[in-house]
């Protein structure tokens, strides 16, 4: 089988990075919807952004899985080796390079974190179906461009790590916010 330390690391890391995010609808709502003194987002606010992120990203990843089943199909060569996951831990570290979200990646603050979270445990369910469908290398198949932080072209499977990084990003985020509002005594 091709690509299996690939295909275990990418199916580790959305799980293990998933379930981190997960953990944050548990703490109390007041920290949740805490805004931090430098205007950045409320933990609330980051989770939903989270979710848009993975719906956009997932989105075109999508079309990519079924052009690489297609090239699969017809017996096109899989690509020797294993993905270069290394390369996309930078975006898993904030603060690491600049970028500017679309609009449509923005939180708007209305939807409800129940609504956030299940819509986040779709998604890591969705990962892991296509994950599966592109065992085998399949997922080495097909190379999108990544504009963040001049990634350039990588392939499905590391598509699905940057999701996972991407989450790992705003887990310090998130951690940093929760940080600020103990200090201020707000947890007691």
């Amino acid at each position: 089988m091709a690509y299996p330390e690939t295909v275990r690391t990418v199916r580790e890391t959305l799980c293990s990075e998933f379930a981190r995010v997960d953990a944050w609808f548990d703490r109390p709502e007041t920290i949740r919807r805490y805004v931090p003194a430098a205007g950045t987002w409320s933990i609330d606010l980051v989770l939903e952004h989270i979710a848009l992120t993975n719906r956009f990203l997932m989105l075109t990843f999508g079309k990519y899985c079924d052009r690489a089943s297609k090239l699969a199909a017809r017996g096109d060569p899989i690509p020797q080796g294993e993905s270069d996951l290394e390369r996309l831990k930078v975006i898993g570290e904030r603060g690491t390079f600049g970028w500017e979200r679309p609009e449509h990646m923005e939180p708007t603050g209305l939807s409800a974190p129940d609504e956030v979270r299940a819509t986040l445990h779709r998604q890591l369910g969705e990962c892991l179906i296509r994950l599966e469908g592109l065992d085998g290398g399949i997922g080495a198949m097909c190379r999108v461009t990544m504009t963040v932080n001049d990634l350039g072209k990588i392939d499905l499977y590391q598509w699905l790590y940057f999701l996972a990084m991407h989450s790992r990003r705003h887990i310090d985020q998130m951690e940093r916010a929760e940080a600020e509002f103990l200090a201020l005594g707000g947890g007691r």
